[in-house]
């Protein structure tokens, strides 16, 4: 559900600033589904919302979901490990491209797609 009526054209966009989108698409995700497993203090589901969202957690999430892509799904992931960011290191590279791939079906009106995914890294 996105909040402008027109078609944004997603091929236009920088990994990046997919990655941006996807980043609070992701983190939306991850609260949604804390909030709706169980009833706890607003600290427990921050702490356990974070671990959930920091880069090695993202790459563990990745590895999950890597085997179901399609090839689409695939190149987009790919271009947003290959982007350059300000962090180094593997794990940051696998989140980027999570959270770019995460942008691009949020922004493509993908949120089947969006569910179906984040339903295997919650198993």
């Amino acid at each position: 559900m996105r909040l402008y009526p027109e078609e944004l054209d997603t091929r236009g966009l920088s990994p990046i600033t997919l990655a941006f989108v996807g980043d609070g698409v992701f983190e939306l995700m991850v609260r949604e589904h804390l909030a709706a497993s169980a009833n706890r203090p607003a600290n427990a589901l921050h702490r356990q919302a974070v671990s959930m969202v920091c880069a090695p957690a993202q790459a563990a999430a990745l590895e999950k979901i890597l085997p179901h892509l399609t090839e689409k799904e695939l190149a987009v992931y790919k271009r947003g490990r290959n982007a350059h960011t300000a962090r180094t290191g593997d794990d940051y590279h696998k989140a980027t491209g999570l959270e770019t791939l995460f942008g691009y079906l949020y922004l493509n009106d993908e949120t089947d797609r969006l569910h179906e995914l984040f339903a295997l890294i919650a198993e």
